[in-house]
């Protein structure tokens, strides 16, 4: 059995080939090729929480779990630290073949997730970007979007201005891209032609009239129903992509404040993002689509990412 700490995990998983497999892993999801169930949750105590992710790959070869802790984070308010383990087992021989560190796994499926969605539903030409939140999930989505489109300018908003503007700077160095705190979250998102949020927050801090015709929306932080980073009207203003339409319905925060708003129905969902993958044509309809994709995270996902990184070295 291999094991994979937080460090191997950052070093041996490329974004490159995390995409490709989730990418696969998606297409795979809505064609009814994978097995997964319902995460669980058991609370440990006040902003503690247990959370379990099993799952199966069909057509892969391989079955497990995402086995992870959530921890709130006290001196950072609407911030908690993901720590855990991706199990993965051999589907011929049932045996455990890999361990990986859960969080470094997220960290990267998460951001070469949201770079599939974004090279599928953006403008071709799409160069400006803005960042809503400046964890690690916002370091982890400059450097994967900027492998599927050609960035010119990345802005970045958070409660903190004197946090993002240290964010911008390591960035800049790291990246070699123009990346720019913005202190007021209107101007960060005016004009932009991709807006990500990576926050912790649980209610909205991003506005369905401040979006411009063209722009793509991924909504990543909040994945339970109780939290929502952009207003319910966001999901009305765009076509609305999703990874399932289940999970949209068990815990897309956004999606369900707008039906219970009337502002849709669950019919607003266009498609999953599996289906876009495999038929570019329910996608983007016309240059002027504001283009919405809902982020929650799949069992099958870390699975993917998991055995992408298991193949490497086996």
């Amino acid at each position: 059995m291999r094991f994979f700490d937080e460090a191997a995990v950052l070093q041996r998983l490329d974004l490159d080939g995390c995409r490709t497999a989730v990418r696969e892993a998606m297409v795979a999801l809505s064609a009814g090729q994978t097995r997964q169930l319902p995460r669980s949750i058991i609370p440990i105590g006040a902003g503690r929480l247990f959370g379990q992710m099993p799952g199966a790959l069909l057509n892969g070869g391989y079955f497990g779990a995402k086995l992870i802790s959530v921890f709130a984070e006290p001196d950072r308010p609407g911030r908690s630290a993901h720590q855990g383990v991706v199990v993965l087992f051999d589907a011929q021989s049932g045996q455990a073949v890999c361990v990986a560190d859960a969080g470094a796994i997220t960290q990267i499926r998460t951001a070469a997730g949201t770079a599939a969605a974004t090279d599928a539903l953006a403008l071709p030409d799409a160069e400006r970007l803005t960042l809503m939140g400046h964890g690690h999930q916002a370091s982890a989505h400059i450097e994967a979007l900027a492998r599927v489109r050609a960035l010119r300018e990345v802005r970045v908003w958070g409660r903190s201005l004197e946090r993002a503007q240290a964010f911008c700077e390591q960035m800049s160095a790291a990246t070699g891209l123009s990346v720019v705190a913005v202190e007021d979250a209107r101007e960060a998102v005016a004009d932009a032609q991709i807006v990500c949020t990576v926050t912790g927050a649980v209610e909205p801090v991003l506005m369905a009239e401040w979006l411009t015709p063209g722009t793509h929306v991924n909504l990543v932080g909040a994945s339970v129903a109780s939290a929502a980073e952009a207003e319910a009207a966001v999901v009305s203003v765009g076509r609305y992509f999703v990874e399932s339409r289940e999970s949209a319905r068990n815990g897309a925060g956004e999606f369900l404040r707008a039906i219970a708003a009337g502002l849709v129905s669950e019919d607003c969902i266009q498609a999953e993002i599996g289906e876009v993958f495999a038929d570019p044509a329910v996608g983007r309809r016309s240059p002027s689509d504001i283009t919405v994709y809902k982020s929650i995270g799949h069992a099958v996902q870390d699975l993917a990412a998991a055995a992408y990184l298991y193949e490497q070295v086996r």
